[in-house]
């Protein structure tokens, strides 16, 4: 048994009513008898999990790069520092206002999207029917479900009949019959009739309800929290080693303590990538306004540059991979007749303007088909769940009558001659999970089987390109659903997916992409399960869904992608909605996401490379001068140019990879200690020139050793952010601004003996020529280091 059916098949037997029972559904309940049992289960409403502003602020606080910049802070005040302390506390509060401000703008944007006229009910309270707000309805109340109203809860329907369209619950597009006894649930449209139905739960207790609360469980960690905790924890180990050995070194010289404080602040702070957190959301807050243009909206920032390491996209079959609406596939004519006049006929009994979405792809299939001589309808009888038939009366031109029936063949057969070709063909269809429907024509006494009409949820016309792009960038799609297996290998087929199908049941905890194409018959439970499974192998995945059922999966996923015709519940799960119809999108975001990906890389093989040589050249220079070359002070300016000036990589013209990105933080660990060993001897070479041959003191060695190290960086970050030769692409024009703007203040600083010694403007200016030449130097030796290494 499919998720579908196992869902449509749950029928509950309403309660027997009897005596108080019976007046309470004929009146409803009392205004104060519903205001007791609100109070008693409060609104039907979801609970809103949302972080608070509060509590998302504080979360700022809490990483290792704030701990690190926290603990700067107080070393700093330890010391009377105020100023130094101030300035570091200004950079801690600008990385969180900005992570605060990007991430707000994101649930903003969300809240938007999802901002719509409050659902409303049709209640019997006091006797009388009144429209009341759907978060106010409680058990017990008595409710009228009419044509195009959403469920507002779940309802054990006493009276009446209805078409139900619960793809939003199910993932399947064709809609049920349901009358008295049967049970439906919040969030399944009416497609036709009414119904008087009670209310069996509502909020949280709900379907609906329970699934919300598996989206509130699932959780996994972005590769981006990843990337900066091990990147953080490298530069802490390696740091660490060489900041002990330093302060150890500074004890055995016998310098002060007063001293050798100081120099493990500055050690420390040169450790710190502090603007590391905020590069990264700068640059997902670039790449979500560039997706937003082209009808892709992210409500979480992580999931911009997850979409560059994604490797398995898992996509819903209904209303994503297909329309989510009902068309023709095949028509079967019987002998004596062809597909326009079995069309026209079935047109006849159809409803013409309701919606009803089977009528409505027939009247559509027979517009395109036209029959010549067709009887006029003088009597139309809507279908009938009793009879599973609809019928109409006609006239022929020559005055005669004729009976026109559609409905499920086992029903219209027994109107008709047997045909045994005709039973043939209708378990064919059906063995091929398409809906089949069966027309009969003639005298009420004497019809004739007409043929057969076979409807299905045909692909959407972008999908099997999409698939195949995918392909091209590295990323295995499979097809995730509810539905019956062979209706959804033949779509799986039209769309390019093939492979096996995964058989229906439990899924198993060692399953990998590539041994199927298509899972089938999946409950949401099963979904999540599938994904999780899937990460547990070391797959980034991305859910692409549209209903209730896929949230729970768009949670847990990497990167969750709700369509643009995904429920509220599914956007709020998903990391990225897709604003305009078809799949291009993910494509877009794939693409962005590794542009994005790109950007946030060279920023961290930058920062490491920096942070690296900086505590190395105060170890060098401790034993060359066998005193500090560098104050808290001047390490805090070269944070504030060096770091976030920097920042402005996030603009930089890069070249996306051809296949997903990871994160090889061990790598980058490696490429950012061998290119910052060569920047070490160069501001070594530089500082070894200044003592030994031009003979300056320690305060201008000093100065001297600010002026190599901003340019030594400057350097590094145009080596960098190339993985080719550092001239084979043009830099962005705001990172060209942001380097002249480090130089230009380096320089004045330096030069204009502010807050440090003076230094001669020839001296400067010749740092800058040797500054250039060691970067064309390096850039030779680096380009072979990175293909051996894999960076990329």
């Amino acid at each position: 048994m499919t998720a579908t059916t196992r869902l449509s098949a749950e029928v509950a037997a309403a309660p027997k009513s009897t005596g108080a029972a019976d007046v309470a559904l004929q009146n409803g309940l009392t205004s104060s008898e519903a205001r007791l049992r609100l109070e008693k289960f409060g609104p039907n409403a979801m609970p809103d999990t949302s972080s608070r502003p509060f509590r998302m602020a504080l979360e700022k606080f809490w990483a290792p790069v704030p701990w690190m910049l926290e603990a700067a802070i107080v070393l700093e005040l330890a010391l009377g520092k105020h100023v130094e302390a101030a300035i570091i506390a200004a950079l801690l509060i600008f990385n969180a206002a900005l992570g605060l401000f990007q991430e707000s703008r994101a649930q903003a944007t969300l809240a938007a999207l999802k901002s719509r006229l409050a659902l409303n009910a049709s209640v019997r309270r006091d006797g009388a029917w009144k429209t009341i707000p759907a978060v106010e309805l409680v058990p017990g109340d008595v409710v009228k479900l009419s044509l195009g109203a959403v469920v507002a809860a779940d309802v054990n329907l006493t009276s009446g009949e209805v078409l139900l369209d619960q793809s939003m619950l199910t993932g399947e597009s064709v809609p049920i019959e349901a009358g008295a006894g049967v049970k439906t649930y919040a969030g399944a449209l009416v497609r036709r009739g009414e119904a008087v139905a009670e209310v069996a739960a509502t909020g949280a207790r709900t379907k609906f309800g329970r699934t919300a609360e598996l989206v509130r469980s699932s959780h996994v960690v972005s590769s981006q929290q990843k990337a900066v905790f091990r990147v953080v924890r490298n530069l802490a180990a390696v740091n660490g080693v060489v900041i002990v050995l330093l302060a150890t070194y500074a004890w055995l010289l016998d310098m002060p303590l007063d001293h050798i404080i100081p120099l493990v602040l500055t050690a420390v702070l040169a450790s710190i990538p502090v603007a590391l957190p905020a590069t990264f959301t700068l640059a997902s807050a670039l790449g979500a306004r560039a997706l937003a243009k082209l009808g892709v909206l992210p409500t979480r920032l992580s999931a911009v540059d997850e979409a560059a390491t994604m490797d398995v996209l898992c996509a819903d079959k209904t209303g994503t991979l297909t329309q989510n609406a009902l068309s023709v596939t095949t028509v079967r004519p019987m002998p004596g007749f062809d597909e326009a006049q079995v069309l026209a006929l079935a047109a006849l009994a159809s409803s013409d303007g309701g919606q009803d979405p089977v009528d409505a792809a027939i009247r559509s299939a027979a517009c395109g088909k036209t029959a010549s001589d067709m009887p006029k309808v003088t009597k139309f009888v809507p279908f009938d769940p009793a009879t599973k038939m609809s019928e109409a009366t006609t006239q022929e031109p020559d005055g005669g009558t004729q009976r026109v029936v559609k409905g499920a063949f086992a029903a219209v057969i027994g109107l008709a001659q047997p045909s045994p070709a005709a039973t043939a063909a209708s378990e064919e269809l059906e063995g091929k999970g398409f809906r089949v429907l069966a027309i009969a024509a003639g005298p009420p006494n004497a019809m004739k089987l007409a043929g057969l009409i076979a409807l299905s949820d045909p692909p959407r016309t972008d999908s099997a390109a999409l698939v195949t792009e995918l392909r091209g960038l590295g990323v295995r799609t499979v097809m995730v659903t509810g539905d019956a297996p062979a209706t959804a290998a033949i779509v799986a087929h039209a769309v390019g997916l093939d492979g096996a199908v995964c058989p229906p049941g439990p899924i198993p905890d060692d399953i990998r992409p590539e041994q199927f194409a298509v899972f089938a018959g999946v409950l949401p439970e099963d979904k999540y399960k599938l994904v999780k499974v899937l990460q547990k192998g070391g797959r980034t995945i991305g859910m692409c869904g549209d209903g209730a059922n896929d949230a729970p999966a768009l949670r847990q996923a990497q990167i969750g992608i709700a369509v643009s015709t995904a429920t509220d519940v599914a956007k709020s799960a998903a990391g990225m909605v897709l604003t305009a119809p078809g799949l291009a999108g993910i494509v877009a975001a794939v693409k962005e996401g590794r542009v994005t990906f790109q950007r946030i890389l060279t920023y961290t093989l930058n920062s490491i490379t920096k942070k690296i040589v900086q505590v190395l050249f105060l170890a060098v220079g401790l034993i060359m001068t066998r005193q500090a070359i560098l104050t808290p002070l001047l390490m805090v300016i070269i944070m504030i140019t060096g770091d976030f000036l920097g920042m402005s990589l996030t603009t930089d013209h890069v070249r996306p990879s051809q296949m997903p990105n990871a994160w090889h933080i061990g790598i980058l660990t490696i490429a950012g200690v061998a290119t910052g060993i060569g920047e070490l001897v160069f501001c070594t070479s530089v500082l070894a020139f200044g003592a030994y041959r031009m003979g300056y003191d320690i305060e201008t060695l000093r100065t001297l050793a600010f002026v190599v190290i901003v340019f030594g960086n400057q350097a590094t970050t145009y080596t960098n952010r190339e993985r080719r030769r550092l001239w084979s692409s043009r830099p962005s024009f705001w990172l060209v601004v942001s380097s002249v703007a480090d130089l230009v203040i380096a320089s004045t600083l330096a030069i204009g003996g502010i807050a440090m010694t003076p230094l001669p403007a020839l001296v400067v200016t010749g740092m800058l020529a040797a500054t250039l030449i060691f970067a064309v130097i390096l850039d030779l030796m680096k380009v072979p280091l990175f293909a051996r290494l894999g960076v990329a």
